[in-house]
């Protein structure tokens, strides 16, 4: 592991360090929200707030999860393989890649449609239920599958 404090001429980039600070700070932040979450969770009497707190305990480990590789990935600096791999699209089946982002943009742009044929119908019961707030959560998801694999399908199709 490198020594991220390291401001010598071998040691990481001025850029590197602040990130990795930043990093750093994020992820002891993101410990306290969580515990915070998981009391608030613990200790209310609304089964509603609880499963929405829930949900949001499941995103916020996912969000240390995806720090924390990203912390490591940043502090190895190649001696091993990082969490976070580069991107290497250049070395892989440039043509698999591609065809399977297809196959897969297709299928999330289908359910982001339904997911929003769904919504309509549900609108005269939306004080009702959580299920409008879970399939609003499902749409936001859904964009976002879209911009991971439009991201991918960009630099896939740009590796040489």
């Amino acid at each position: 592991m490198i020594d991220m404090s390291n401001e010598s001429w071998a040691g990481p980039s001025a850029t590197d360090r602040a990130v990795y600070a930043h990093l750093t700070e994020h992820i002891q932040l993101e410990r306290g929200l969580l515990e915070e979450y998981r009391e608030i969770a613990d200790s209310t009497d609304s089964a509603a707030f609880r499963y929405v707190v829930n949900l949001l305990i499941e995103d916020e480990i996912r969000h240390h999860r995806l720090f924390q590789d990203s912390l490591e990935t940043l502090a190895l600096m190649k001696p091993k393989e990082p969490s976070v791999p580069l991107m290497d699209f250049a070395r892989a089946d440039k043509a698999g890649v591609l065809e399977a982002t297809k196959r897969l943009l297709e299928h999330e742009t289908e359910d982001a449609r339904e997911l929003k044929r769904l919504r309509r119908e549900l609108r005269e019961s939306k004080d009702e239920s959580l299920t409008g707030l879970l399939v609003e959560i499902m749409q936001r998801d859904t964009e976002k599958h879209i911009a991971i694999l439009r991201f991918v399908r960009k630099h896939a199709r740009r590796a040489h």
